[in-house]
């Protein structure tokens, strides 16, 4: 994009956002969250988050936190199913992608009181007993971004496609940064809340690769552990099939490590 689109777009943003924070502070007002915020993205996911709602802990490693569920385009009620749970919905009007939804999240989060950030899926597919292991080594102070490997772990998944491309993408990723990643795309992640502040994330879609990156460019401490990928309860994902999610997926991966490069260059 041009500086005119990037500009254009940024505007774009930031009046979604405004209008979602508008909506957030109507429905909860200005709540004071715990210093843990679990934040998930949500698009058409009636059907699986109000079990994921009800199998969240109260607290990870001894600490109360609050979680925030960022619906990705309203139509469907899941605003409404998590705020009935006793939980945190801010809402974006128009469908954006997770990693636009998931820097709505973030800031919301720090504008409420958040010091970490874990993450989790909306559909139902990370283990909720995961959260605490990739947030301890955080709380511990041994890393600022500590993300789940089902390599490290397990997966539910049978597509040989999708698994392939984890491990590709982690030798890449992983060749690219000079650390070692065993997995790429995993949902569930733990980091220090002011590391989100500082990455540059403008990708609107698969930003688990452009935040990762930033993140090991930048000198962020890094550590991985094993967690678990359960399949889909019900549902499909929103990622698109294998060919498109690979091109796209290497896209984002690329331009983000050129950014980056460019940037500790300058």
């Amino acid at each position: 994009m041009n500086p005119r689109e990037i500009r254009r777009h940024r505007a774009t943003d930031e009046l979604i956002d405004s209008v979602a924070l508008a909506e957030f502070q109507v429905a909860h007002g200005d709540p004071a969250f715990a210093q843990i915020v679990v934040v998930a993205a949500a698009y058409h996911e009636a059907e699986n988050i109000g079990r994921v709602c009800d199998a969240l802990p109260a607290e990870l490693c001894g600490e109360p936190i609050s979680f925030l569920v960022v619906i990705d385009g309203e139509e469907d009620g899941t605003a409404e199913i998590v705020r009935r749970s006793g939980h945190y919905a801010v809402v974006a009007p128009v469908n954006r992608g997770q990693g636009a939804a998931l820097r709505l999240g973030y800031r919301v989060a720090l504008e409420h009181g958040a010091r970490y950030l874990v993450t989790a899926d909306a559909d139902g597919q990370t283990d909720p007993a995961d959260l605490a292991v990739v947030v301890a080594p955080v709380l511990a102070g041994e890393a600022d971004l500590v993300t789940g490997s089902r390599r490290l772990g397990r997966t539910e998944s049978a597509d040989p496609v999708r698994n392939f491309g984890i491990v590709f993408f982690s030798v890449v990723i992983t060749t690219l940064t000079g650390t070692k990643v065993t997995d790429v795309a995993n949902p569930i992640r733990a980091m220090r809340a002011d590391l989100a502040e500082r990455l540059t994330l403008a990708e609107p879609q698969y930003q688990s690769s452009e935040l990762l990156i930033g993140a090991l460019m930048g000198g962020a401490r890094y550590a991985e552990r094993p967690v678990t990928m359960l399949a889909r309860a019900s549902g499909h994902s929103k990622k698109g099939g294998n060919l498109i999610y690979g091109y796209r997926f290497t896209r984002v991966l690329l331009r983000t490590w050129w950014r980056e490069k460019r940037a500790r260059r300058a």
